[in-house]
């Protein structure tokens, strides 16, 4: 039969995030690659598949060559789905006579009588239903079968004219068990998807994918996180943030501490991000408290990603320091969750920020800590590009984004596990610091492209009422090496008149 015109132009997967790697979905009519080792979730994107073209009133055709009908449903209802009469799965096995080793050929390969029996069982089984979409599972042993790269081509590409023919949008899968650096279906087909499972040294599984090829149509390049969980396959795909701009007022972020605005030039600019910087127990997350409640205070969303804390203490903590997170999460106005570093990849983190600001309009972001969202990458190299990406993005929405960074040590050289602070508009810096036998913290912003701000150190205490800030620091000199000198009135350093 000829190629409906009517149909759709592009196929969609069904598989969240798929789609738009793929610009719309699969070309209808044409013959598709995806592969991947064992266990990576090429049958599950093709059930999808399959299931998403019966939801729109199309037939399906599920060719098994290497798992049974059984293993096939019984997989489907691990998910939740169920292959209705749309969907027919057809398992391809051998035939008897091949099984009987009493009535094998000697005069012909015993793999040139199974590759035309497989194919003309294959298009009859086509020919029977005449579905809209087909999987043939698996390449592999259709490349066993044809012995010889040459034949093995050939098959390959009688399959493509033969459905070309039809109209049929084909998925072929290819567990790349058998000579994989074969690249001949690559050739003939009309785009390849790869998946691939990565093993850090500790923690879950990471799993992301590529497309490598789409003839004729623009994709999403590069590689796209995706987990398999109950409900099937879910992409999340890169983040760009060019692609994502809105208008809004670039107004000033208060802090509802009255010395701190004036620290910062009178507050943060909204769609502006804050890095806070200083070694452990500072008082990074309680600065970042203060922005949270502030605005949750003047009736916005906000949103706090926890890496480095359980949340039963967090909420208890900062109750006691005022700040009451947990009624505000109850009241709708917070958003808290706190993330497993060796559980989540990047993707998927940065997806969960862009649903709570697209969905939600959430206007206040808190990461805390960078230190624990570079446990969760799997490639360190990359934390500056993932960072940069997602910080972009919250600005163009019109978001104001706060990171922690915890630094090595105590007092004196500081060092960073990591350096985001070219990336940050505004940088506070916390410091511990000795005097009149005390250890006191300090406060003072280093940076802030968006304007003026002081130039000034001030102390800051934690009391039950939050943050105090007091006036600026003049007595002492060298408050950030973490042993200060005191500074002496000039009355009090002129010699003595005899």
């Amino acid at each position: 039969m000829d190629f409906d015109k009517s149909r759709p132009i592009q196929a969609r997967t069904g598989v969240p995030g798929l789609d738009d790697v793929l610009a719309g979905g699969l070309a209808a009519g044409h013959l598709f690659l995806l592969e991947g080792n064992p266990g990576t979730g090429k049958t599950t994107i093709a059930l999808r598949f399959l299931i998403e073209g019966a939801a729109a009133g199309e037939r399906g055709l599920y060719i098994t060559l290497s798992e049974t009908e059984r293993e096939l449903r019984n997989g489907a209802a691990s998910h939740g789905w169920i292959l209705d009469d749309a969907i027919e799965v057809f398992e391809l096995v051998p035939p008897e006579s091949l099984l009987d080793a009493n009535q094998q050929q000697s005069l012909l390969y015993s793999s040139d009588l199974e590759l035309g029996e497989t194919t003309t069982s294959l298009f009859q089984a086509y020919e029977r239903s005449r579905p809209t979409r087909v999987v043939l599972d698996s390449l592999s042993e259709i490349r066993l079968l044809a012995q010889s790269s040459l034949r093995y081509r050939r098959q390959i590409l009688a399959l493509k004219h033969y459905f070309a023919r039809h109209g049929a949008t084909v998925l072929l899968l290819d567990d790349r068990t058998t000579e994989s650096s074969d690249k001949t279906a690559h050739s003939v087909v009309h785009g390849v998807i790869l998946l691939e499972e990565l093993a850090p040294n500790y923690g879950a599984e990471r799993r992301r994918l590529r497309v490598s090829k789409y003839r004729g149509q623009a994709f999403r390049g590069g590689y796209h996180d995706f987990t398999i969980r109950t409900g099937g396959v879910a992409v999340f795909p890169r983040l760009v943030a060019a692609e994502h701009r809105v208008g809004f007022a670039r107004d000033q972020v208060r802090s509802g501490v009255p010395e701190l605005d004036a620290l910062l030039g009178g507050g943060i600019e909204r769609g502006s991000s804050t890095l806070i910087l200083g070694p452990a127990g500072t008082g990074k997350s309680t600065f970042a408290f203060q922005f949270v409640t502030a605005a949750c205070r003047r009736g916005e969303k906000a949103a706090l990603f926890i890496f480095d804390e359980e949340l039963g203490l967090l909420f208890d903590r900062a109750k006691v320091m005022g700040f009451p997170l947990e009624d505000l999460r109850d009241a709708g106005l917070l958003h808290i969750e706190q993330f497993d570093a060796a559980e989540i990849s990047p993707g998927e983190f940065a997806q969960r920020v862009r649903a709570l600001v697209d969905e939600a309009q959430t206007k206040t972001i808190v990461v805390d800590s960078i230190n624990g969202y570079q446990a969760a990458m799997p490639e360190e190299n990359s934390l500056i590009l993932h960072v940069h990406e997602l910080i972009q993005y919250l600005n163009r929405q019109g978001a104001s984004t706060f990171l922690t960074v915890a630094q090595h040590g105590l007092v004196g050289d500081m060092r960073s596990p990591v350096d985001v602070t070219y990336l940050a508009d505004t940088v506070i810096l916390l410091r511990y610091f000795e005097a009149l036998g005390k250890v006191r913290r300090a406060v003072s912003v280093i940076k802030k492209r968006t304007g003026r701000h002081e130039d000034t150190i001030r102390e800051f205490n934690i009391t039950e009422r939050g943050l105090s800030l007091g006036d600026p620091l003049t007595e002492f000199q060298g408050i950030l090496r973490g042993v200060p000198d005191i500074r002496r009135p000039e009355a009090e350093t002129r010699p003595a008149v005899e």
